[in-house]
């Protein structure tokens, strides 16, 4: 996924606000899901909700306004309720920017674990590292 940088991403200094990247994470994996014909608004509908139960991000490299990142994902894994994404951030000149996994757990209406379901789980392809591996 390609994020184009706006000034309203940056601090005062012109760098991407590191909180940013969580929107730009979870974009990520909304594209993911729709590539896969897996989209949230329909999930929903069904009673199929995810929520981040954590968040790792590792900083490398700063971003800029004006810079167009690309934003790499993929699952390392997926069990009973939950999801691994992985993800590479890199710019326009394939610096890259960052590394994150994020943990997605599936839950119920009531908020309250639930078995992912058979359907979305022989959609999502399981890569144990990324795709320049």
């Amino acid at each position: 996924m390609k994020v184009r940088i706006f000034y309203h991403d940056t601090d005062c200094g012109g760098v991407v606000y590191y909180a940013n990247y969580l929107k730009y994470l979870e974009e990520a994996r909304t594209e993911y899901l729709d590539e896969r014909k897996l989209h949230m608004k329909e999930l929903i509908q069904r009673g199929v909700l995810f929520v981040v139960a954590r968040q790792e991000i590792d900083y490398k490299s700063p971003a800029f306004y004006g810079d167009t990142l690309t934003v790499t994902t993929w699952v390392s894994s997926v069990t009973g309720v939950k999801i691994w994404f992985e993800n590479e951030i890199k710019n326009q000149c394939s610096v890259l920017i960052a590394r994150a996994k994020t943990l997605l757990v599936c839950i119920d209406k009531e908020l309250k674990p639930h078995a992912l379901p058979e359907d979305i789980k022989k959609r999502i392809t399981v890569q144990k590292e990324g795709p320049d591996a």
